[in-house]
């Protein structure tokens, strides 16, 4: 099971009933700082090429007065001024309502700590910089920013569905490792590739994992694991198709269709599968 430290029953002292709290953006130590401004440069450097377009467009958003963590009144101002959306501060992972509240209402929660030193490279707990970085960029296209809201309202729609395990699978694939085809080539955009320098080299360019064409009945059976890199990635045509097949979706028959279907292992392979890259697995072997 992974190791959360930042993970309540309630809202802890100082938080609101919808889990926000205050950045306290002047409260953050200079050696937090300096922590974000390292990761900063690092995934800023290596992303050119990498990154989808519209993840790099996005990061102009990001380009504040500041050095160290955004002020989000700053960061909050521009990036309502794209998409109407917000960033709010939360102690920590939030209940599953209250995340899919704040995402069908335009806001992102954010953990409001940084990773240490030792965790530079690896962390599965969702930090500032996997939140803002991550998440942020995307946040400011228009297309992905409503996207993430019919997600939200989608989310709390499935709480009285029982189909929760089936929808993180679609976040998971989409928004958190997701691969998207554009005209120049396979690119990354979702935020747990684009704020991990490993994985961002490991996701385009190993030849271990499967990337397949994105399906959503296909997306929302297969299995992931959260503490290592994916053996699968699903890359879709564009984000207007994947917002398209979100909203025009009857998810009411599709989750009445998922209980009925058995899950998908990790590294799976199905005959009509629309594969790009047939992984070799090699890695997943290597780690097991």
């Amino acid at each position: 099971m992974a190791d959360f430290q930042h993970v309540y029953d309630s809202p802890p002292d100082g938080a609101n009933a919808d889990w926000t709290i205050p950045q306290d953006w002047e409260k953050f130590s200079a050696d937090e700082h300096a922590m974000w401004d390292k990761l900063f440069a690092r995934q800023s450097e290596m992303l050119p090429g990498r990154a989808a377009d519209a993840f790099l467009r996005g990061m102009d958003v990001l380009k504040l007065s500041k050095p160290g963590i955004p002020d989000y009144r700053e960061l909050n101002a521009r990036l309502m001024a794209a998409t109407d959306w917000q960033v709010v501060a939360v102690p920590g992972l939030v209940p599953d309502a209250v995340f899919f509240d704040h995402l069908a209402n335009r806001r992102f929660p954010a953990g409001n700590f940084i990773r240490t030193p030792e965790q530079l490279d690896y962390l599965q707990e969702p930090d500032v910089f996997h939140d803002v970085f991550g998440h942020m960029p995307m946040l400011a296209d228009p297309v992905f920013a409503n996207y993430m809201v019919a997600y939200g309202q989608g989310g709390l729609r499935s709480l009285g569905f029982g189909a929760l395990d089936h929808l993180a699978r679609l976040y998971w694939y989409t928004v958190e490792f997701g691969l998207i085809q554009q005209p120049d080539g396979m690119r990354i955009y979702g935020a747990g590739i684009v704020s991990s320098y490993a994985e961002s080299v490991f996701a385009l360019d190993n030849p271990s994992p499967n990337r397949i064409c994105f399906d959503l009945l296909r997306v929302m059976r297969t299995e992931y694991r959260i503490d290592d890199f994916q053996q699968n990635y699903f890359v879709i045509p564009s984000l207007d198709q994947l917002l398209k097949v979100t909203v025009e979706t009857d998810f009411e028959p599709l989750y009445a269709k998922l209980e009925k279907l058995s899950d998908i292992a990790i590294a799976d392979i199905l005959p009509e599968d629309n594969v790009v890259t047939h992984g070799t697995q090699t890695y997943a072997r290597e780690k097991a």
